[in-house]
């Protein structure tokens, strides 16, 4: 997403997004990944919830692991946190640690995604944490491993040894 088009160019592909055609669809996904902006992201989250299309959810979800803007980081935690994306959870974290971008502000949130989803979410979460390479507050840090350790008596075994990993994780990117 890079790529500036003059204000109308850019309304054409948002229009693109819901034709019927699915190629044309793809085709304004893929424009998207080299001029979209910021602030496209809701309009692919709507299309993400609402197209029954795997080859589209894919280019979409795809789209997100390939961001590069530090600026979409607010807007796909938002979406994270809305009950309204839960159908497409997994990919919206999945492509957290795909894009590679920073997400240590919002370590509480994959921990208790960790914590609290499916096995498969919960592992997405686990990546996005143990991929993470900035520095977190260690006070924070604690109240997060304290939270993982309480989990820890009731969680299913499968979860287990991710929880327990990420508490001898966390401490490495303490300050």
């Amino acid at each position: 997403m890079s790529i500036d088009h003059s204000q109308t160019e850019h309304d054409n592909i948002l229009k693109g997004l819901n034709s019927a055609d699915p190629d044309k669809v793809l085709e304004s996904i893929e424009e998207l990944r080299v001029s979209g902006k910021t602030s496209d992201i809701p309009v692919l989250l709507e299309l993400l919830c609402v197209t029954n299309s795997p080859e589209i959810k894919s280019k979409i979800a795809s789209l997100f692991g390939n961001l590069k803007d530090k600026n979409s980081v607010p807007l796909m935690m938002e979406a994270i946190q809305n009950e309204k994306y839960a159908p497409v959870l997994q990919q919206l974290v999945s492509s957290c640690w795909e894009n590679g971008l920073n997400y240590s502000k919002y370590i509480s949130v994959f921990v208790d995604l960790l914590i609290d989803k499916d096995f498969l979410i919960a592992f997405e979460a686990y990546t996005v944490i143990t991929n993470m390479e900035f520095t977190i507050d260690q006070a924070l840090l604690d109240i997060e491993i304290e939270k993982l350790d309480k989990a820890l008596h009731t969680a299913a075994s499968e979860k287990k040894v991710l929880m327990l990993e990420v508490v001898d994780f966390l401490p490495s990117i303490g300050y």
